[in-house]
């Protein structure tokens, strides 16, 4: 979707970075050090929402067991209609059994 728009130096690095982690404990170390926990806590939020969306839960569901706004519930459905398809690839790869999203 933007991904020109945030294509830099920085931005590869910090990528390259991320790609470095080992483990689950060094993630919660560098995203410590990284981010605030309100930033942490809405990148979680957000690939929540996927994953309920993925499950076609309605947005009503979602905005009670996640506690999204409606306005970050379609931010992730048109990453899912438009995007990259990574939210999808992503929850393919931790939840292999359960069906992917249907939507384009």
């Amino acid at each position: 979707m933007q991904i020109e728009k945030i294509r830099g130096h920085q931005t590869e690095q910090l990528f390259k970075a991320v790609l470095e982690l080992k483990d689950i404990e060094e993630c919660y170390k560098f995203f410590d050090d990284l981010c605030t926990i309100s930033e942490i806590q809405s990148l979680a939020q957000r690939f929540e929402v996927a994953h309920l969306l993925r499950l076609k839960k309605t947005y009503e569901t979602i905005k009670k067991e996640t506690g999204a706004s409606t306005a970050t519930i379609s931010r992730v459905r048109r990453c899912f209609d438009y995007g990259n398809d990574m939210y999808d690839e992503m929850l393919g790869r931790l939840y292999p059994d359960e069906k992917p999203f249907t939507h384009k």
